[in-house]
């Protein structure tokens, strides 16, 4: 299998959560973008809730040594061996025989699966809907920042064209009924997401 576009593979794995390190320290991806694992029988989509980066020797641990990135490169290499990013993922679905399921796949990431970006035209087919907000919801004390994730997501929904006034609509809709109605919850999120959807509404009348 070629490793292109794969960039980091599972080093933990469960139905509800996936742990991957990056091949390299700094090649991670965005907060709350989506993410790929190809299995045998079926591809399974995540989305990313949780970037760290550290020390890879519990005996190494980085020190502030008051340079500049290039300076350090310059200098001391061989500290930047010791890095390693890892990222958290939450199962939100997965494809088999060319079909999507908002659901949890029956069988965890393998270990060592190798992780790619989802494609434009993966993401644009996975996003046509909002039926992936139910698992996101579920998994509130697991992903913390809840709003923040989705306010990530709307962004991204954003870039591959679907933000119109519908699915908006749809996806706040289904917001309101997993907060149980809660009107001031809908209301700080909305005043939140206001400056993604002017932005794809001017993007898409090309200003």
């Amino acid at each position: 299998m070629s490793k292109a576009p794969f960039f980091a593979e599972i080093i933990e794995s469960s139905l509800q959560n996936w742990i991957a390190q990056s091949w390299q320290w700094d090649a991670f991806p965005a907060y709350g973008s989506l993410v790929a694992i190809e299995q045998k029988k079926r591809t399974l989509f995540a989305v990313v809730y949780s970037i760290q980066t550290g020390s890879q020797d519990p005996v190494r641990t980085p020190f502030a040594y008051q340079k500049t990135e290039e300076e350090l490169l310059a200098q001391q290499p061989q500290i930047f061996a010791f890095l390693r990013t890892t990222f958290s993922c939450l199962p939100l679905g997965y494809q088999e025989n060319n079909k999507l399921f908002y659901l949890l796949a029956p069988e965890p990431a393998k270990m060592h699966a190798f992780v790619r970006p989802m494609s434009y035209e993966e993401k644009k087919r996975f996003f046509s809907t909002s039926s992936f907000l139910p698992l996101v919801f579920g998994n509130n004390a697991q992903v913390g920042l809840l709003e923040e994730l989705l306010l990530a997501m709307l962004a991204d929904i954003a870039r591959v064209g679907l933000l119109y006034p519908d699915y908006v609509e749809q996806f706040m809709q289904d917001f309101s009924l997993l907060t149980g109605n809660d009107y001031r919850r809908l209301k700080l999120f909305l005043q939140r997401a206001q400056p993604i959807l002017e932005n794809h509404i001017q993007t898409e009348m090309g200003l």
